[in-house]
């Protein structure tokens, strides 16, 4: 779990927080967020949407900025861990939970959107970066990099031409193919690029 996805579920002191609301509130924050860009996105809106009062966001967020950070979290899951006993089998079942996720149309769309409006926001885009992005592909970078120390992969393989073929594939299948991947995608993805890194 990120950072960001880590802040939405730890507890506070306090009353007990109350996860229908908790979700009420995220939900509203995209649902605002899509309809309106980041402008859209106000603490007296999102209460209005979520049906709670302000006081119930700002027990949980200092502002727009921290609560909209968790929202945008929320479009992209931690990624599964590695088990470490076969680079095909974590790769594919990393690329599974990936397709699984674009295949969520509200949330593909909301995520589409964020990556359209990020470059007008560099703070907050460089936030989500670091809280979000870095530490997914760092996940698939470590499943690669041990594919090259145990011979798996070959050892001039190129780490991050191989991360980018594997995010973009993903992002552009969802983008392109709308609805679910064929049953098999995820493994015959990764069977196409282990045939481009194996060893020689």
């Amino acid at each position: 779990m990120t950072a960001a996805q880590d802040r939405v579920a730890e507890r506070r002191p306090g009353r007990p927080r109350s996860e229908r609301a908790e979700h009420a509130i995220i939900d509203a924050a995209l649902d605002l967020f899509a309809e309106d860009g980041v402008e859209g996105v106000c603490v007296e809106a999102v209460a209005a949407r979520a049906g709670v009062g302000k006081a119930t966001i700002y027990r949980r967020w200092s502002g727009k900025e921290d609560l909209l950070m968790d929202a945008l979290a929320s479009l992209r899951r931690p990624l599964p861990a590695p088990r470490g006993e076969s680079v095909r089998e974590d790769l594919t079942a990393i690329v599974d939970a990936m397709v699984k996720e674009a295949e969520d149309p509200r949330r593909s769309q909301q995520y589409g959107l964020w990556l359209t409006e990020a470059h007008k926001y560099p703070k907050l885009m460089e936030r989500y970066s670091e809280n979000v992005l870095k530490p997914r592909r760092e996940v698939l970078r470590s499943v690669l990099r041990r594919g090259v120390a145990t011979g798996e992969l070959r050892q001039d393989a190129d780490i991050e031409i191989a991360l980018l073929a594997i995010t973009g594939t993903v992002i552009a299948r969802g983008k392109h193919e709308p609805g679910p991947a064929p049953v098999g995608f995820g493994g015959h993805l990764v069977d196409e690029l282990l045939a481009g890194l194996a060893p020689r």
